[in-house]
């Protein structure tokens, strides 16, 4: 493997990797290039799936942006997997791996950590609906809330289709019930880099209807900033606390929350793998994560 190399007159160079379609669409990108530059450390986009770059040219690769991955996803991991032993990867191989398929929802759930409540059907397994209220069919391996689809009881047999489209393509289904209170309260995003809290932000609820996508990538969102419930930090700690990894070695974090029938926070998700950072809307951000990224450099030089 390549190893970082500081020194007082070679800057770090750290590529940020992405997908095709997004690079005028991360608008965590800009703030994080210039505070990157403050530190002396040059960086750029760079598309995964770009066979001329020479990724052992760089010191460091950062996750980023690569939103196209669940139609690509054993190409992405394996590339995630041969960069790594070219050059270091943030987040790592590893993690990507576990973190990409939400059937890690079970095992944290296992650990004691509340979630939204999900049933996971394999390839061929018949899947149960639930009998009443809304619910959500999407596939484990989704990012942006692609093939995410709310139903209700009149809409079984479209569901049911839903799943059988997802089966048929050898994918795993996850079906949850709808979060009724994030219709008024929205979601909560809680951004942690190197293991700490930075900022939160506040997510709109997105299906509600037929969502607009934003580059065939991702939903549409309404975002703002939030201070979380000390609550909401509470559930959040707990479940970066119950990961397979060490949470301190993750260059970043976000954790997704969505208000319970009783209030209490549940996981949604834990995004390890190409988070939106929302790094604009708060002070310090960017600087906090070009931070985490020094000193993974400086870990590993």
């Amino acid at each position: 493997m390549r190893t970082a190399t500081t020194t007082s007159t070679t800057a770090a160079r750290v590529a940020l990797a992405t997908a095709a379609g997004a690079i005028d669409l991360d608008d965590d990108a800009p703030p994080l290039i210039a505070a990157l530059a403050g530190r002396g450390i040059a960086s750029r986009l760079c598309v995964w799936d770009d066979a001329t770059v020479d990724w052992a040219a760089w010191d460091l690769v950062v996750l980023r942006s690569t939103w196209d991955y669940p139609r690509r996803y054993d190409a992405f991991v394996r590339w995630v997997t041969d960069v790594a032993a070219a050059t270091r990867v943030c987040n790592p191989p590893e993690v990507v791996t576990w973190n990409s398929d939400k059937r890690y929802l079970l095992e944290l759930a296992g650990c004691g950590v509340g979630i939204v409540p999900s049933a996971v059907y394999g390839p061929g397994s018949p899947v149960k609906l639930p009998d009443d209220g809304r619910f959500v069919v999407k596939p484990t391996v989704s990012a942006g809330a692609q093939d995410t689809v709310r139903y209700d009881r009149t809409g079984h047999a479209d569901a049911l289709a839903h799943t059988r489209r997802i089966q048929s393509q050898g994918r795993h289904v996850l079906v949850q019930p709808y979060v009724e209170h994030v219709d008024d309260r929205g979601e909560t995003a809680l951004v942690f880099m190197g293991g700490r809290f930075s900022h939160a932000i506040r997510k709109g609820p997105i299906l509600t209807g037929a969502p607009e996508t934003v580059g065939g990538l991702f939903a549409a969102e309404d975002i703002r900033p939030r201070t979380p419930t000390d609550h909401e930090r509470a559930a959040a700690e707990l479940a970066l606390d119950a990961l397979p990894f060490d949470r301190t070695d993750l260059l970043y974090a976000r954790v997704d929350l969505l208000p319970g029938p009783d209030g209490t926070p549940l996981l949604l998700e834990v995004e390890l793998v190409e988070p939106s950072l929302f790094l604009r809307f708060c002070d310090g951000a960017p600087d906090r994560l070009a931070r985490s990224i020094a000193a993974h450099l400086d870990r590993y030089a």
